[in-house]
């Protein structure tokens, strides 16, 4: 599993990878930074010797995004069918990122929901960095917001008991066996 790096090169860097699933440039923003000796200027000082984690999740993010159009994001679907492609690649800390937005403008069963998800996706990037505490807290409360509701026609029971088998298995979990995240069936805008 990929963990995080420190606050500023995480937001930097989930900056680009967001960017990436909407902008061409962005795309080949993420193909330097994996194809490049040379750490991007933003990587300075200390935060040098993240440059192989950062190379890591850019790594992992141009492999989720090779097969999706850069698109805008338009509606609700767009943005859960971008939020899956994000966490099918182990990138919860950036899906995070991209639910907030909506977050902050939903109310009531729809903000719950959202909360939820974006809980557990963090629940996972703590699992990722070794916080077993932490890890289990988001993912408990993530799984509870999520039970029994939907989230524009779809079911999320499914993923919340996803959820539960790894909790049940968090300290040793097959990171394979992680649910997938509810994808919209229909077509995306």
């Amino acid at each position: 599993m990929i963990p995080t790096a420190p606050l500023r090169v995480r937001n930097r860097l989930a900056e680009i990878i967001l960017a990436a699933l909407e902008k061409p440039e962005a795309r080949r923003e993420l193909t330097t930074l994996v194809e490049s000796d040379e750490s991007p200027d933003w990587l300075e000082g200390d935060d040098l010797a993240c440059r192989p984690l950062v190379r890591a999740r850019a790594l992992s993010a141009q492999a989720a995004l090779a097969a999706r159009v850069a698109r805008p994001i338009r509606s609700r679907p767009d943005l859960l069918d971008a939020a899956a492609t994000l966490f099918e690649a182990h990138l919860y800390f950036e899906v995070h990122e991209l639910l907030e937005p909506s977050w902050r403008e939903a109310e009531g069963d729809e903000r719950e929901a959202l909360q939820g998800l974006i809980q557990v996706a963090v629940g996972y990037q703590h699992l990722a960095n070794g916080n077993f505490a932490g890890a289990r807290a988001l993912l408990e409360e993530g799984r509870r917001r999520i039970q029994g509701r939907t989230l524009d026609g779809l079911d999320l029971e499914k993923f919340g008991h996803g959820v539960g088998r790894s909790l049940d298995r968090l300290f040793h979990l097959d990171w394979e066996t992680v649910p997938a995240f509810p994808r919209p069936e229909r077509e995306i805008s």
